[in-house]
């Protein structure tokens, strides 16, 4: 799998590029190899950028500006879905994703969830 790219709306130029996925069965210097994926990332005001789409069960969050992965969630399942963001009653902002379909090794089949994560 090839990098993802991220353009500047304003001019058309690729902003930054960055690999998603790791290959776990790889050695860890080799593991960073991108991997197959479905659905796309939701960027937040705050900068931020949150895809799942790997099919490595993770969900990262990266930079909006640089790409450089800020942070990084092991799920149960794949997460090829669309994030969603919003702010709850208690003021603070959450992200979602739905998980679903393979699942990652060791989890259990055929299982899906609602994952929430509340941003600091």
């Amino acid at each position: 799998m090839g990098p993802s790219d991220t353009v500047n709306a304003n001019t058309g130029e690729i902003a930054w590029q960055v690999t998603l996925g790791v290959t776990d069965e790889l050695p860890e210097a080799k593991r960073r190899t991108g991997r197959p994926g479905l659905a796309g990332p939701i960027v937040t005001a705050g900068g931020l950028v949150f895809i799942g789409a790997t099919d490595d069960a993770r969900f990262r969050a990266l930079d909006a500006r640089s790409g450089k992965e800020l942070w990084e969630a092991r799920l149960e399942h794949t997460a090829h879905a669309v994030p969603i963001t919003y702010q709850g009653k208690d003021g603070k902002q959450y992200v979602a994703v739905m998980a679903a379909g393979a699942p990652a090794p060791g989890a259990a089949a055929g299982h899906q969830a609602l994952l929430v994560f509340a941003l600091p």
